[in-house]
């Protein structure tokens, strides 16, 4: 069998292995329930397959879906268990009407790729061409008044007004949960005497507990969900007393590009009003990543609602005017060499040319911890998406070729340690190996 047989026949028997039969689980045991990007990722590729599970991928996603729109960023499998905080600490049906009685959610959301995994599977549908192509567009058209819903959702109830970024109330909704991107916020999160006792099982699941975060941080996000359900779920009343508050510009960018994608679908279902509406939600999206460009850095910055400071640390959440797409050419090229170049995936020290999660520049760098500088695969996928909507072809050949080298260890991790490849995290990770079937899909059309 080729490598490339090898490695696909893999990644499918962890996408077929994680199945419920109904979702997809994160992974085998530390995430046993469907978290909401990492079902579109997972959706994506199903989609190189199996069409019908991807489809159903995301309909048990939006199965979980609140009556104002939102997207909740988990929703819960009644089968697993041991998983905290679980249902029985988010009770968002009891503290917010708009939430489902079942499926139980969170009550706080991830970020919106949701339509970007549904144009990839429309792609996939077409390429195959006949019936599967037929049941796939339909399947979209019903699919899209909810995805129309949550991205109205973004647009009212998450948008701020004097950033025009997408607000979040918890650094979980980012997808970048302990990201040093979210250190000031963070510290400035007091945890009341009243927090309840809780036992981590996260921990048990990985090789290290270095790979984790720590309990002070993991005492911090508890709290905030606690905040969360004081106020109701309610971003109204959340922005005048939740103790997280920041815009992000990798979250907002990913929504300007999904809000391109989604407004082409509306065109192509003749609704004209909702295509001129979701091009104006990706319009002003994206003009607020591009102000939010740090001219000395040339990498776009967060910014701290509660006190308007900018967070300029060093995270590929920096390269999210490359999502975005739309820039200029000779901005995306110094965006470009700087991705390339010797803070981020041109590092000598690093064991392959991938850009890890902070640049091993920064004071902040911590190889073997979660978002704080292991590499990601998935979100490598995401860049070479994004590059290559935005031209930059090579790039995205050259970064593709270069993580399936990463994945041919065949463990696909959570994440990988940016200096000696040692796979980190989960194992046999989902989205991991979605993105590797997505990889090679593309190379067997090339």
């Amino acid at each position: 069998m080729s490598e490339s047989l090898s490695l696909a026949a893999r990644a499918a028997y962890i996408l077929r292995d994680n199945s419920t039969g109904l979702i997809t689980k994160a992974s085998p045991t530390l995430y046993p329930h469907q978290w909401s990007w990492d079902a579109a990722f997972n959706a994506i590729g199903l989609a190189t397959v199996d069409l019908p599970r991807a489809r159903l991928e995301l309909d048990a996603l939006f199965a979980g879906q609140w009556r104002n729109g939102m997207v909740p960023h988990i929703v819960f499998d009644p089968a697993a268990d041991g998983y905290w905080p679980g249902p029985a600490q988010w009770q968002c049906a009891r503290f917010n009407e708009d939430a489902p009685a079942a499926p139980a959610t969170s009550g706080i959301i991830d970020p919106p790729v949701h339509a970007i995994a549904v144009d990839r599977i429309l792609a996939v549908a077409a390429a195959k061409g006949g019936r599967e192509d037929e049941l796939t567009l339909g399947w979209a058209a019903h699919l899209y008044p909810k995805l129309l819903a949550w991205h109205r959702f973004l647009a009212r109830d998450r948008t701020d007004k004097s950033t025009g970024l997408i607000t979040l109330f918890h650094g979980w909704e980012s997808g970048t949960d302990n990201s040093p991107r979210w250190d000031i916020p963070y510290g400035n999160v007091l945890v009341g005497p009243d927090l309840p006792a809780y036992t981590r099982r996260d921990k048990a699941h990985v090789s290290s507990v270095g790979q984790r975060p720590t309990d002070r941080e993991y005492d911090r996000y508890l709290w905030l969900v606690e905040e969360a359900k004081e106020a109701g779920y309610d971003a109204g009343l959340l922005r005048e007393s939740g103790s997280f508050q920041v815009g992000d510009v990798l979250f907002t960018a990913i929504y300007a590009a999904a809000s391109d994608l989604l407004a082409s679908f509306a065109a192509r279902l003749r609704k004209p009003d909702d295509a001129a509406e979701l091009k104006d939600y990706a319009a002003q999206a994206r003009a607020a990543v591009f102000c939010h460009v740090d001219e000395a850095s040339g990498l776009a910055a967060d910014v701290d609602l509660r006190t308007g400071s900018w967070l300029r640390t060093e995270t590929v959440a920096g390269f999210a005017p490359l999502i975005a797409g739309g820039m200029p050419r000779y901005l995306r090229q110094r965006l470009v060499t700087l991705l390339t170049g010797p803070r981020w995936a041109g590092h000598p020290a690093l064991k392959w040319p991938l850009p890890p999660s902070t640049s091993p520049c920064s004071p902040a760098f911590n190889p073997e911890c979660y978002w704080r500088g292991p590499v990601w695969p998935v979100f490598t996928w995401l860049l070479t998406w994004a590059l290559h909507r935005s031209g930059e072809h090579a790039l995205a050949a050259r970064l593709r070729e270069t993580s399936l080298e990463q994945l041919g260890d065949e463990t696909y991790a959570e994440y990988y340690h940016p200096m000696t490849g040692a796979p980190l995290g989960s194992l046999n990770q989902s989205w991991t190996a979605a993105a590797a079937l997505d990889w090679l899909l593309d190379g067997e059309a090339a």
